[in-house]
Parts: structure tokens; sequence; C-alpha cells
């Protein structure tokens, strides 16, 4: 397999291109990155592109994550950014939260409106990120409606739209976007088992493979709630188990190892396996 990863479909060009136009509107970036993979999550296209811009770094998922890694991740995120929000975004109350770190960062703005004789304008946010980060569930609790589609899987919000979030902040809502490619092997992985990366990206062989060598290694009883399993195996063996413990039989009655790794993959990401970091933070 090739070191390099490429994904870079049309849409995400074109989105790319609009960033750069319009970050010249906006007075606060709001980039998310996604609590279990923070590193793989931040596209150093975009990092380039709001360098000179106050910038709001949401961890979102952190349900899905290992709290002990999330607070050392902050921690460390802290000293590279403007502000640092960890949200569960199914919280009623997380819109509340961001929209006021928002306007704590905007309030400049306002200050020098007023000194101006102006009256002070609503601050203009743009929210970035990797696709299926949560931008669009984020959007819709902002908005109090369905400004913006909401599906599990990358690439689902493809055009670009301003949200009156309230009479003091307008938000501009941008496709998920990744770099074209990625040289370091392991983001791109993480990135795919998050759902950030499509599934016919790279083979869910790989991509289980990487899982089950890292919960082995830090989480080694991951996959005992869930399946039975005390002791992380082979790829082959944890496998048939899961096809065992689940039944999961192909047409002549073996074990599906497919049914059962799609199955595995799945679940992680969706948080059945327990709350689990894919990135490590060492000082």
């Amino acid at each position: 397999m090739a070191k390099q990863i490429h994904w870079f479909p049309g849409h995400m060009n074109k989105a790319l291109s609009q960033v750069e136009k319009k970050i010249k509107l906006v007075d606060v970036v709001i980039e998310l990155l996604d609590a279990r993979a923070p590193l793989s999550s931040i596209n150093e296209n975009l990092e380039d592109l709001i360098k000179n811009k106050k910038t709001l770094i949401v961890l979102t998922k952190e349900d899905l994550a290992d709290p002990k890694e999330t607070c050392r991740w902050t921690t460390f995120l802290k000293k590279q950014y403007n502000q640092i929000l960890v949200l569960n975004l199914n919280k009623s109350n997380s819109e509340s939260i961001l929209a006021k770190a928002v306007v704590s960062l905007g309030k400049d703005k306002w200050d020098k409106e007023i000194a101006r004789g102006m009256k002070p304008q609503p601050i203009r946010a743009m929210i970035i990120g990797v696709p299926n980060v949560g931008k669009s569930s984020l959007i819709n609790r902002l908005a109090k409606r369905k400004a913006a589609g909401v599906q599990n899987k990358p690439g689902f919000t493809r055009g670009e739209q301003w949200i009156r979030v309230s009479k003091d902040f307008l938000l501009l809502d941008t496709p998920g976007i990744l770099p074209m490619n990625y040289e370091n092997r392991q983001k791109a992985i993480n990135l795919a088992l998050i759902g950030s990366i499509r599934e016919d990206i790279l083979p869910n062989e790989i991509l289980s493979e990487a899982l089950l060598d890292y919960l082995r290694i830090n989480y080694p009883t991951a996959l005992n709630s869930r399946y039975e399993i005390r002791e992380i195996g082979a790829r082959h063996e944890v496998l048939n188990q899961i096809a065992e413990r689940r039944k999961l039989v192909d047409s002549t009655g073996q074990n599906d190892l497919l049914k059962a790794e799609t199955l595995l993959l799945k679940e992680f990401k969706d948080g059945l396996l327990g709350r689990i970091s894919l990135e490590k933070y060492e000082s």
C-alpha cells in the first residue's frame, strides 16, 4: 500500500477556494476537531488560511473519547489557540456555551465599532472542520432548526450558507474539507476509523487490523463487554469470535468474517465499544 493517501473530490477543492475568499469577511473562526483524534482532525491547509484570525477550537464527540486523554489534549491545545471548548453536541446547552465563547472572542470588534460611533454589527463566524466532525449537528442547534443536513458519513454538507444564530451572531457553514493527501498513513487511518474519510478509500482489512492492534496495547479490555472477548488476539481470531457471538454466517453456514469486520468498525465509530481515543497525548 502506498504511504500517501489521496482523497480530494472536486467539491472539496471548490470549498477550499471559497473558504480562502470568505475568510476576510469573518471575525472569528470556529474549528471543530474530533476529540478521539484531535491531531488527525486538524487540516493543515485550513490552518494556513486562518492563522491570522481569532480561533475557537471545539473538541466534539467528547462523550465517545477517553476523558483522561481529552483533558490532556485540551491542556496542550490551550497553548496554541485563543480558546478551547470541549462539547457533547447531544447536550442541550452546547449551543449556548459556544455562542458565549464566540461573542467573547468577537467583543473587541464591537468596542472598535462603538469607538467609531457605529452601531455594533453581528459577529461573523466561520465554522470549519474535516467531514463528519459534528458541524451540521452544531449548526442545527445554534440555528434552532434544520439548517444543515446531518448524516453519519463524510462529505454530506456540500454548499456554504450564512445562518443567523441571533442578533449578535452570524455563522458561515462550509463543507468538510480534507487535505489533498495524507503523507502520514496513521492520520488517514484514524480519520477513516472515526468516519471522516469515505469507507471505500481504505480497505476494511487495513482499518480493522489497525484498530485491533491499537486496542490490544491501549484498551485491552475494550471488546469484553460488547463481545465477551477478554483478550484481543489476532485479527482473524477476533473476527471469528465476533461472528460466533453475533451469529453472523455466510451462505455456506460458515462464520462471516466480512460482516464481523464491518460490525466491529461500525460499533467502534458509534462509540459502542466504550470511550476510546485514537491519539494519546505524550508530553
